[in-house]
């Protein structure tokens, strides 16, 4: 005679089943959370340098603003 599976070898089996191919589900999902996490920092990395450099820009310019103000400011009072 056969032996015949219970039901709740069954059920384990399918729970199996299904924790596994959960598991492959949120696998994935982590490698595309790391990977957009990955592109984000290399944004923020581009865009932090592209601040800092405005900041040297408009700090070059308000040092030649202050310059050419004064040379106007001298050459208008004499």
């Amino acid at each position: 005679m056969t032996k015949k599976k219970s039901a709740t070898s069954l059920a384990q089996q399918s729970v199996g089943i299904r924790l596994s191919s959960h598991e492959k589900i949120c696998a994935e999902r982590m490698n595309n959370l790391i990977t957009s996490i990955g592109r984000l920092e290399k944004k923020v990395d581009t865009l932090s340098d592209s601040v800092s450099k405005g900041k040297g820009i408009v700090a070059v310019l308000v040092f030649f603003g202050s310059i050419a103000a004064a040379c106007i400011g001298y050459l208008n009072i004499k």
